[in-house]
């Protein structure tokens, strides 16, 4: 019988992260993870509060999203610094979905919001058992920082009415614009003073006490001043009533089939929620020198939002602000959720009668000074500079946000992800060479106007693999070339393949056909630096039977030197060296 190896022991407990950091835990790790917990458990009580209000929900259950959520995450998440509760992002995209789901009943609305939760867990649960991690990637960059400015702009726009002390209104961006223009006139000076005061201190503090929970302090001063001056009376709104006691634990109230549109809501939550949380998660990562296994974080996101769900919670996901606090406190391992769990419990039991004077306006700038970096204009000029492709990309998810909403918007962008990279591997540059005077070296002549001419040769380099969506356009691009190249004088024809690491069929028969429009007009066509999966490829499909022979060591350089010389022209004087630009 085999005995089992610490190898193999590992392997199998690799899926459960806290066997491998509890095994390295040190005593000299327990201080900074228990103050990183208390130090996250006083930037989530304020932040977690603003982000149910804005999702439209109790302000109690942004808190146990943190509480529970942290504790799932715990279990089952690689990163050793990324903490886990309500995001900007998703609590507007439940704001503007579940509405329409809960047919104007609070508790249903409340009901469907803990489905989401659960359906969030069970697809990161089927994402992990088929490997698709790679679901980060459906989202560029370029577009996800045009998704986020977007994501900015709606929610800054959802809270300006609390900031002022008007109602507000509107189902989009610009339908709430025009309606809070509308009410400006309206303006409670008192609420804006309160709300203005609060952004310039958080701002300060942000820049002087970084790391601190100084949104805990503006919250207990507001707190104070709105009980000891009767702020209500001068139509200040405050959160009211907020309950006592730990959530209580159950099921969902609904199935899936009971719910119209839960898996589309709970898909870009996935989506949303994994790209945010990876990308933090990696960041913290690579500073602290140890490996991030993304598709072990969906079992983490997974685990998260089922601890949330069950807590009558909606969905959560890791961010790059809390991240920071727990990563500036100190936190050392996932330990800290746990403590920053039991800080937040005890604040449920007996701390929430605090909260029933916290002003609203209070809560707003909260959630503006937290979401207004989301809005980044440099990556955005810069963009504009380097690459309007990505530019435009940037744009099309900002408008698709601000005018559909942000469910539709990060679907739309994943769309747009996708469609950019069709359209780019649809159009590949095909670059016909010409060598560089005196070498061997060959490269692009539209980048390189100075190099020499092939004489009675055509030497192109399709720079892209060859497949079923660009296979036409390369081919008709050589043809083009060849007609205007005076087709008489033309005798040869090389294709270098070096830059094409894939050919299918589709691909394979445009070669064929190209050989074929080549053979009537009586040129030949070569075939140099095809890898060895594409030579298999074209071999069997019976190129080699029509061209001849071509393998892993015939040059671009040999063959041209061999028809230059074969034609009574000179290939050049000086030293060659076998190169490829």
């Amino acid at each position: 019988m085999d005995v089992p190896t610490a190898g193999t022991a590992a392997k199998r407990l690799a899926w459960f992260p806290p066997a491998q950091w509890l095994r390295e835990y040190r005593a000299d790790f327990l201080r900074g993870d228990v103050i990183a917990g208390v130090t996250l458990a006083a930037y989530a009580i304020p932040v977690s509060l603003a982000y149910a209000t804005l999702a439209g929900l109790p302000p109690q259950v942004g808190v146990y999203g943190y509480l529970l959520g942290g504790l799932g995450y715990a279990l089952l998440g690689s990163s050793r610094q990324l903490a886990i509760g309500p995001t900007s992002a998703i609590s507007l995209m439940i704001a503007g979905t579940v509405g329409a789901m809960a047919e104007g009943d609070a508790q249903r609305y409340a009901q469907i919001a803990s489905l989401a939760g659960f359906t969030v867990a069970s697809l990161c649960l089927l994402a992990w058992a088929l490997r698709l991690s790679a679901l980060v990637k459906l989202i560029s960059d370029s577009i996800l920082v045009g998704f986020k400015a977007g994501a900015g702009l709606t929610i800054m726009m959802t809270q300006l009415p609390s900031l002022f002390g008007v109602a507000g209104g509107g189902h989009n961006f610009l339908e709430r614009a025009v309606t809070f223009v509308g009410q400006l006139s309206q303006t409670n000076f008192v609420v804006l003073a309160i709300g203005l005061f609060a952004i310039a201190v958080l701002l300060l503090g942000e820049h002087w006490l970084p790391g601190k929970p100084v949104a805990l302090g503006v919250v207990a001063v507001s707190i104070l001043a709105a009980s000891v001056l009767g702020l209500s009376t001068l139509g200040v709104a405050t959160t009211g009533y907020i309950p006592a006691g730990l959530p209580n634990l159950a099921g969902p109230a609904f199935r899936l089939r009971d719910v119209e549109g839960i898996v589309p809501l709970a898909a870009g939550c996935l989506l949303l929620g994994y790209i945010e949380g990876v990308s933090a998660a990696r960041t913290f990562a690579e500073k602290h020198g140890y490996p991030l296994n993304p598709g072990q974080e969906l079992l983490g996101l997974g685990a998260a939002n089922f601890a949330a769900a069950l807590g009558h919670g909606y969905p959560v996901a890791g961010g790059l602000s809390q991240t920071a606090v727990n990563d500036r406190a100190g936190a050392r391992t996932p330990l800290a959720l746990v403590f920053a769990s039991i800080t937040l419990a005890l604040c449920l039991l007996f701390l929430t009668g605090l909260l029933d004077d916290l002003p609203k306006a209070v809560l707003a700038a909260v959630v503006l000074t937290a979401v207004y970096r989301l809005l980044d204009v440099p990556a955005l000029l810069h963009m504009w500079r380097v690459s309007r492709l990505d530019f435009y990309a940037a744009a099309i998810a900002l408008v698709a946000v601000l005018l559909l909403g942000i469910l539709q918007g990060i679907l739309l962008a994943a769309a747009a992800s996708i469609l950019l990279l069709l359209m780019r591997a649809s159009q590949p540059h095909v670059a016909f060479l010409g060598r560089l005077p005196g070498t061997a070296v060959y490269s692009d002549m539209e980048r390189n106007p100075q190099n020499e001419a092939l004489p009675g040769i055509i030497a192109f380099r399709p720079e892209a693999s060859i497949t079923y969506i660009n296979a036409d356009v390369v081919l008709e691009t050589v043809l083009r070339r060849l007609e205007a190249a005076e087709p008489a004088r033309i005798h040869l024809a090389v294709c270098d393949l070096s830059a094409s690491p894939y050919v299918d069929l589709t691909g394979s028969r445009a070669l064929h056909e190209l050989h074929k429009q080549l053979a009537a007009r009586g040129v030949e066509l070569r075939i140099v630096g095809a890898r060895a999966w594409v030579r298999d490829l074209l071999r069997a499909d019976g190129l080699g039977e029509k061209i001849g022979r071509f393998d892993r060591v015939t040059t671009l350089d040999a063959v041209i030197s061999e028809a230059i010389a074969s034609s009574g022209q000179l290939a050049g004087d000086g030293p060659r060296s076998h190169k490829i630009l």
